[in-house]
């Protein structure tokens, strides 16, 4: 059963390469999620579940379990892709090379499968490399030359990230008791203490190295390069998805690797958080100077992504459920914002901040789900986005350092004053542009309007009701603990 959700999208994959009639693929990929996302709830269902694939190496070894943090992240990623993979079917049709996307794109759906699923290091760092490998031709898409320099610089950062959490993992497999993940870490402690600096100098090259995926500081710069090249499906997915893969090996090596315990209160874990912190800023105020839409939208998930990070580098109950609360909401958020820029630039060719004004008018119901989205990402409720900030600011107050707990609830009350003033202008002018603008109204497709309402109202229904998604983190977290 644990083979299911990533033997499906990587074998159905190989078909949608094959499949040359763009309506034919269009349903193929559907229904591939779709079935995807069925055998995900049946695993989700069953208990706890473990196998083991291959032995590569005396003791190394590929095995995959569903866990609680597993099950979690299968939910949340098939929660996000069903709705772009309904929306790249007609955007596709006029950004051209359907067949190729959806090909990598299905691929990429297998792997992301895997990565949940990983029960050990060298597991996660193979579907991890896969991931990166698979969505490389998304940002390559579009086949221009400013395209193949941002999927080389992708590839570059991943690569190179990734390579510095496999060296730190040499190092710290000599002090595991095991290889399989286990909540609150698989450290043999006596040992480890008698090489602490060593080990906190590992802890920090291996998270600086998984952070580049996540776009922390200094391995954020692949985002905005990315992002403007790439279509908006791509971009959506990298932005809500992918990046979230990144915090997902993070929170693997900070939670089931070295432990809590081991790290909290440690120079490694502030020197973290310093940087979580110094990305949010950065990201915010990037944000707020960029003047191309889809790059100023990057610079936003540069710096909301960190507020994930800023909350599971806290290392306390309260801080991990702010960092999931504000993962799955970032996501939904971000995802629906880049869908609205992929179908305003498809509609009118705007690609510029400055040239939207009266859009509102225009395609009123692409901006309608546009601002709804801005208001959660600034974290004005009732949308999801205020839930999640909410948390994150109560355990940043709980924090041991006090400095620190001010530091970080200043810091995210400084970037939502910045978050509203990239965002909220383009509302504004969008939907109030002044009499002497005239406007001419021409909005997308159902089938592009239909996955941007229903991650709107998915926005929304999180922030008035948000308890049950609350609960299932409250049940993980003594697990992760």
């Amino acid at each position: 059963m644990l083979l299911i959700p990533i033997l499906l999208p990587t074998v159905g994959g190989v078909f949608v390469f094959r499949q040359k009639d763009e309506k034919t693929r269009n349903r193929l990929v559907v229904w591939l999620t779709v079935a995807t996302a069925a055998a995900v709830v049946v695993l989700c269902a069953l208990p706890e579940q473990s196998l083991r694939l291959m032995t590569i190496e005396g003791s190394l070894y590929l095995t995959l379990e569903s866990d609680s943090l597993a099950k979690f992240f299968m939910v949340f990623i098939m929660g996000i892709w069903l709705p772009v993979a309904v929306f790249a079917g007609p955007y596709l049709r006029h950004a051209g090379r359907g067949q190729q996307f959806q090909g990598f794109y299905t691929l990429t759906l297998g792997a992301l499968m895997g990565l949940a699923l990983s029960d050990n290091f060298v597991t996660l760092y193979m579907f991890f490399e896969m991931m990166t490998l698979l969505t490389v031709p998304l940002v390559l898409h579009g086949g221009t030359p400013a395209a193949r320099r941002a999927g080389l610089k992708y590839l570059g950062y991943s690569v190179f990230g990734a390579g510095m959490a496999l060296a730190g993992y040499f190092f710290l497999s000599h002090f595991l008791i095991e290889q399989s993940f286990t909540g609150g870490g698989m450290l043999n402690l006596q040992l480890a203490e008698e090489h602490r600096p060593l080990l906190l100098i590992v802890f920090l090259v291996m998270m600086i190295g998984f952070g580049a995926k996540a776009g922390m500081m200094p391995m954020q710069a692949w985002l905005p390069t990315a992002h403007p090249v790439a279509p908006a499906p791509a971009s959506a997915v990298l932005s809500g998805v992918i990046t979230k893969g990144g915090v997902l090996a993070m929170i693997r090596v900070t939670y089931y690797l070295f432990g809590p315990d081991f790290l909290r209160g440690s120079w490694a874990q502030y020197a973290l958080i310093g940087l979580a912190l110094c990305t949010v800023f950065t990201g915010s105020m990037l944000a707020l100077k960029e003047k191309i839409l889809k790059k100023r939208l990057a610079y936003s998930t540069v710096s909301q992504v960190s507020y994930v990070l800023f909350g599971l580098l806290l290392m306390t109950p309260g801080g991990m459920r702010g960092a999931l609360l504000q993962m799955v909401f970032h996501a939904l958020a971000k995802d629906t914002l880049f869908l609205a820029a992929g179908a305003v630039i498809l509609a009118t060719n705007f690609t510029l901040v400055d040239q939207l004004v009266g859009i509102g008018k225009r395609m009123p119901r692409t901006m309608v789900c546009f601002s709804a989205a801005a208001l959660s990402i600034i974290g004005i409720p009732p949308m999801s986005g205020f839930i999640s900030k909410w948390y994150l600011a109560s355990a940043a107050l709980n924090c041991e350092s006090r400095i620190v707990g001010y530091l970080g609830v200043a810091m995210l009350i400084l970037s939502a004053l910045m978050t509203a003033g990239y965002l909220l202008p383009i509302v504004v002018r969008g939907f109030f542009p002044g009499r002497d603008v005239l406007v001419e109204r021409k909005e997308v497709g159902p089938q592009m309007i239909l996955p941007m309402m229903a991650l709107c109202a998915a926005v929304l229904i999180f922030g008035l009701f948000p308890n049950g998604l609350q609960a299932w983190i409250s049940a993980i977290l003594p697990q992760i603990f």
